[in-house]
């Protein structure tokens, strides 16, 4: 009898331990890792000179992508996009959320953390934030301690290996930030982050010789650019120490193959020409994505994506729709008209997922993108709008009539400055003066020419092609609703 019960009993632990495991198996997580101002400086981009183990072990594993944009070449406004699935002209997230200004988001949207713990799962953000408010970007849990800035990343890898061993059964979403390789807001630029070899205890310096450096076409090539991109190729190696280690803790958790992995970056570099233009380098960046249910793993595809795309993908493999909103319809109280609630009706993102196109190295029906621009900093008014359609880009300078505002760090950066105190002429392949007096319209065959330098928006063969885009890229602004839709009536 009790050889029948023992054996009973092992029966039912052995199926109480596959029931586990079934559902271990059909746990999905997700691993969102946000850098600040990267572009394509990556080993698996084609970059010969950086060294980045952790960013290619995740593309040999993923999936590249060469066409992925952001919507909004800002730090705060492009995080807003990449949390909600919105543009930031239909939230009210126009800039930077700073403590003297007050870009948020509507109350009324629901974010990505929120979505997310309304259906089960564990929250938690490490790093940059630069979000507003907070109660619409609530994680459920922060593990900031010793991050020195959001940039020592062997203590923020920690961080995340701790909260990720914590003993839960909910599925996890981990939001983690670098704010490297973003340049230090001082004139010194990286040298108050990058040459103190203690500064960062847990992590390895790697230098770079300003003679390694390449300097890409879109910026000038003088001594004082390769030495500011020799310490931005610091600040990225020491960011990717803390993916490598990620990377190591989804493998030793056994979460490897169960976690949907993405990492991106907000906007271009920290240098003019990048980051705040809607020009190629400032929204044409890296975007890898792992989805452990794929086959195919390290390829790469030309699915043209946007951050707006991101938290619908996320939502599709994590197979969470979001519970319907309701209606506000105008009704009659008393002889007062006032909102009201109407019938719930389900709950719309201006992107899409792009779960399908992981694994194809060639996506057609993933081919049009849009961008919206509006404010960098509070004082930096310049709002652009963009559409990508096959090798075309149509850019809407709307406030063309103003000089393009600098970001302030960009501006006393030794890399303009340099143009500055020389009095160069060209700027990349754009003359000075054209890069800060923009045109009404500019029209590019960015595949014939991928730096932007020849405008196409006043030839006369390409006018046919020109209102075709203007009018897609209004009727995208009526969809999305976009304020500045007027101004295409009265200015």
């Amino acid at each position: 009898m009790r050889r029948y019960l023992y054996g009973m009993l092992c029966i039912l632990l052995l199926f109480c331990s596959a029931k586990q495991l079934s559902a271990a198996s059909k746990q999905k997580n997700v691993l969102v890792i946000v850098v600040d101002d990267q572009g394509f400086q990556a080993g698996c981009y084609g970059n010969k000179v950086i060294k980045t183990p952790g960013i290619d072990m995740l593309a040999a594993s993923g999936t590249r992508f060469t066409r992925a944009h952001c919507t909004t070449a800002s730090c705060s406004a492009s995080r807003s996009v990449i949390m909600t699935g919105l543009y930031n002209h239909a939230t009210g997230h126009y800039g930077h959320a700073h403590g003297y200004n007050h870009f948020s988001t509507y109350a009324t949207v629901k974010s990505l953390p929120i979505l997310l713990e309304e259906a089960g799962y564990r929250t938690c953000s490490i790093g940059k934030y630069h979000l507003a408010p907070k109660y619409v970007y609530e994680f459920q849990e922060y593990r900031n301690k010793g991050v020195q800035g959001n940039r020592n990343s062997a203590v923020m890898a920690a961080n995340a290996k701790e909260w990720i061993m914590e003993k839960d059964d909910r599925p996890f979403f981990l939001y983690y930030c670098s704010s490297d390789p973003h340049r230090g807001g001082g004139p010194d630029g990286y040298s108050n982050f990058n040459n103190d070899p203690d500064h960062y205890p847990g992590v390895t310096p790697i230098k770079y010789k300003p003679e390694q450096i390449q300097v890409p076409p879109w910026l000038p090539n003088h001594q004082e650019v390769k030495e500011e991109l020799a310490e931005y190729y610091q600040a990225i190696s020491r960011l990717d120490q803390g993916v490598v280690s990620l990377i190591n803790t989804l493998k030793e958790t056994g979460h490897w193959e169960d976690t949907l992995v993405m990492f991106l970056s907000d906007n271009g570099p920290p240098f003019p020409g990048a980051k705040t233009n809607l020009y190629q380098p400032g929204m044409n960046l890296p975007l890898i994505v792992r989805d452990p249910s794929q086959p195919k793993q390290g390829i790469t595809t030309d699915a043209r994506v946007s951050w707006a795309d991101l938290t619908p993908t996320i939502l599709d493999y994590c197979n969470v729709t979001p519970k319907p909103v309701p209606r506000l319809r105008t009704v009659e109280n008393n002889g007062k008209r006032v909102q009201g609630k109407g019938k719930p009706v389900p709950y719309q993102f201006h992107g899409r997922s792009f779960l399908s196109a992981l694994g194809k190295e060639h996506a057609p029906d993933f081919d049009e993108n849009y961008a919206s621009h509006t404010f960098h900093e509070i004082t930096m008014y310049y709002p652009m709008r963009v559409i990508l359609s096959g090798k075309y880009k149509y850019i809407f300078n709307i406030a063309h009539e103003l000089p393009y505002p600098f970001a302030s760090d960009l501006y006393r950066s030794p890399t303009w400055q340099g143009v500055l105190k020389r009095g160069d002429k060209m700027f990349g392949q754009r003359t000075v003066y054209s890069y800060i007096h923009r045109p009404k319209h500019e029209l590019y065959d960015v595949v014939a020419d991928p730096f932007e330098s020849t405008n196409l928006a006043f030839e006369p063969e390409h006018q046919e092609r020109l209102i075709q885009m203007q009018e897609k890229l209004k009727t995208w602004q009526k969809k999305t609703k976009d304020p500045w839709f007027l101004k295409w009536e009265y200015e």
